[in-house]
């Protein structure tokens, strides 16, 4: 087991063991369904753990230039690349990292492809739909709400399709669960599916959490093989985020000071929620800290004095950087660790440098449980970013 108090505060720490179950289980799914899962480098992008992943699958996606040189130059295959709208400064080193480019309108199409056309490798080419159906209830999170800037209608598609199209990307999932995937797939099929003779593959994005304790995976597998058994022609991909690195891993920090204002106390620690946990403020969810019960947040405000009931402050100068409240076992010291579990997805690729606040290190916890510091931050890191 890993001995927090070696771990430098604070640190991102991925566990191999936990990271690894999580990966057999999707390349498990993957060959029983035979589909596609690949990496979406939007929830993480920790490359020097990239070798890892390799045992287990061959692609990735990426959402933007940078994205894609990583799959090429460190994950050693091109990416399958979607993004709201290319640029001429980007897309020449789009094209020289990508096996797949997915157009988010036909406005881009017509403006890119003639230049695929002219590229001397083939690169395959698709458009995002929207079904115009989601079950991702929050708005922030959910790409098919009305006025969506993301892909186009089936009433938008001509009844043949423009030359070099051979895929449809879609995306509809956020955590999702496979009864969601089936009822999507309903309005997928009844309103794309007269197209699909026309196209070679088909993406269904990201948002499956088949690593999720409750994640019904057989049910998973047999969708994928009945949408397979309908339409055997074509490729199916599924490229989570949040599934490959479910659970993996912790956030470990520490307590700076302990303050107490209208009877509330709260412990400030060596992170921030806005810089380094933003998801927990833009949700909002609370996450699970060890040894600590979550309560209601209104119950930091009438818990007694004697019980070791707090928020949990950030170092940063917002007044909003906080959340709570949690009940502990015991009252908080100064140099206390606090571990936030499940903070390996959609943390690292989302921190910023707001009040010049340090980033927490990078590390992995091997399986004989020997600590690897990937990477510790530096003032020089904020200085160049600001330069």
């Amino acid at each position: 087991m890993m001995d927090i108090e070696k771990v430098p505060s604070p640190c991102y720490v991925m566990e191999e063991e936990l990271l690894r179950k999580n990966l057999s289980l999707i390349k498990q799914v993957a060959d029983r369904a035979g589909v596609e899962i690949i990496l979406a480098f939007k929830s993480f992008a920790m490359w020097k753990s990239f070798p890892i992943f390799k045992e287990y699958i061959r692609y990735t996606t990426a959402s933007s230039v940078y994205e894609a040189r990583l799959a090429l130059e460190e994950f050693g295959s091109k990416a399958h690349t979607y993004s709201p709208a290319y640029t001429e400064a980007d897309f020449p080193t789009i094209m020289q990292c990508s096996s797949h480019i997915t157009f988010n309108s036909f406005s881009q199409y017509r403006r890119f492809y003639p230049l695929v056309e002219a590229h001397e490798e083939n690169i395959s080419c698709g458009i995002r739909i929207n079904p115009e159906y989601s079950e991702v209830e929050v708005e922030l999170y959910n790409p098919c709400a009305p006025g969506t800037r993301f892909g186009v209608t089936a009433d938008q598609l001509p009844a043949q399709l423009p030359a070099g199209l051979e895929g449809f990307h879609c995306h509809c999932h956020c955590e999702s669960s496979s009864y969601e995937l089936e009822r999507t797939l309903q309005h997928i099929e009844e309103k794309f599916a007269p197209w699909f003779s026309q196209i070679k593959w088909l993406n269904l994005g990201g948002g499956h959490l088949m690593t999720r304790k409750d994640y019904d995976t057989e049910h998973l597998v047999a969708l994928l093989q009945g949408l397979k058994k309908r339409y055997p022609h074509l490729e199916i991909i599924l490229e989570p985020g949040s599934a490959f690195t479910w659970q993996t891993g912790p956030l470990i920090a520490s307590v700076v000071d302990v303050v107490e204002n209208k009877g509330i106390r709260t412990a400030i620690l060596d992170v921030s929620f806005t810089c380094h946990m933003p998801d927990c403020l833009e949700m909002p969810y609370q996450p699970a800290v060890r040894g600590a019960v979550s309560l209601p947040a209104d119950a930091v405000k009438t818990a007694s004095k004697e019980a070791p009931v707090y928020r949990l402050g950030g170092n940063s100068c917002l007044s909003g950087d906080y959340m709570g409240c949690w009940q502990f076992d015991h009252k908080l010291e100064i140099g206390e660790r606090i571990v936030f579990e499940d903070m390996i997805h959609y943390t690292m690729v989302k921190t910023n440098m707001f009040n010049g606040i340090q980033h927490p290190s990078i590390a992995i916890c091997h399986t004989d449980n020997r600590l690897e510091v990937y990477k510790q931050f530096a003032y020089e890191d904020y200085r160049d970013r600001m330069s």
